[in-house]
């Protein structure tokens, strides 16, 4: 029993400088930020997640890989029928039930990944404190945690979870104001392997559908615009259409700081007008309000007050020279 213990109290002290020297180590919140961001970019990696909502739980499996300068990823779904999407260099893919396949021009996946996984860190750092959480375990690994708090309160806040030895993130969770998680997404499992690339760069070989030409889509002059807005938003669309189920004309404005984006919807009142609601269904919340004769409708992925407080920011103006951001 005593040559037990000895051997225990051996191991303990032999491991004692080892964490401390580890602990002395540890980066910024920051600079773990930016090793997460650039691991996420450039290592050849599987990495196997389960999306998880208030009323739902979705698994999926992420491929990443550079191989001679291009970008391949191949993102499926892993139950229900199938979806996939594909980005071989500049051109995304995607296979929908009920949709006929199509690609477009693009270098980023519309998908069910964390944001902050091609996110600039740099761009964020005015707007949001990076705050170090300690360390955990997640999906096995030790994780470095790291909180991204809004300065301003005015949005939501994430807790990532970042394995320690490759910097890939392991656990994202989308915090309300009151730190209640929205969704989070959790690793099951995860392989970093040049052969990750090989499997991926195969993928030259499948015949994709055909690349969609999108007419340009002009910058319309509308005779709105918003007074307020959360730090860091700025605009990055704005447009006219007409909306497919009712053929309602709408103008639309689109903001995002990088990390979150909402869009602001309006229209003349009709029939099909609400005069007033507020609804939150996860990360996303609508909002509508009644302008006179017009509805604007808040959408997008921000707290409930911040979207009331957007959209009875905006303000008409008598022509189109007022329009602003």
């Amino acid at each position: 029993m005593k040559k037990i213990l000895v051997g225990v109290m051996t191991l303990v002290s032999l491991a004692m400088p080892l964490q401390a020297s580890a602990e002395e180590s540890t980066p910024s919140a920051e600079a773990l930020l930016h090793q997460m961001g650039k691991a996420s970019r450039e290592l050849s990696y599987e990495l196997s997640y389960i999306l998880i909502k208030k009323n739902s739980i979705e698994p999926l499996r992420y491929r990443h890989a550079i191989e001679n300068g291009e970008t391949f990823a191949h993102l499926v779904y892993l139950s229900g029928p199938p979806r996939e999407v594909i980005q071989r260099g500049n051109e995304v893919s995607y296979f929908e039930p009920g949709l006929d396949p199509f690609t477009i021009d693009s270098n980023k996946m519309v998908a069910p990944l964390p944001p902050i996984m091609k996110t600039d860190i740099d761009e964020l750092a005015d707007y949001y404190d990076f705050i170090p959480m300690g360390r955990a375990r997640e999906a096995g690994v030790a994780c470095d945690v790291v909180r991204i708090a809004p300065k301003d309160g005015a949005r939501y806040s994430y807790l990532l979870w970042i394995d320690m030895r490759s910097k890939l993130v392991m656990r994202a969770d989308l915090l309300d104001r009151d730190g209640e998680p929205l969704e989070q997404y959790r690793a099951v499992s995860y392989v970093i392997n040049p052969k990750v690339g090989e499997v991926l760069q195969s993928l030259q070989d499948v015949e994709l559908p055909a690349v969609v030409q999108l007419p340009p889509q002009p910058q319309a002059d509308l005779n709105w615009q918003v007074n307020w807005l959360p730090q860091g938003f700025e605009s990055v669309s704005r447009n006219r259409h007409r909306l497919m189920m009712t053929e309602r004309p709408v103008e639309s404005k689109m903001f995002s700081d990088g990390l979150f984006s909402f869009s602001i919807y309006v229209s003349t009142a009709d029939n099909f007008t609400v005069r007033e609601q507020l609804v939150r269904q996860g990360r996303r919340t609508l909002h509508s309000y009644m302008l006179k004769d017009k509805e604007v409708t808040v959408v997008g992925d921000i707290p409930p007050a911040t979207a009331r407080r957007v959209a009875e920011s905006v303000v008409f103006a008598i022509s189109p020279e007022g329009a602003g951001q």
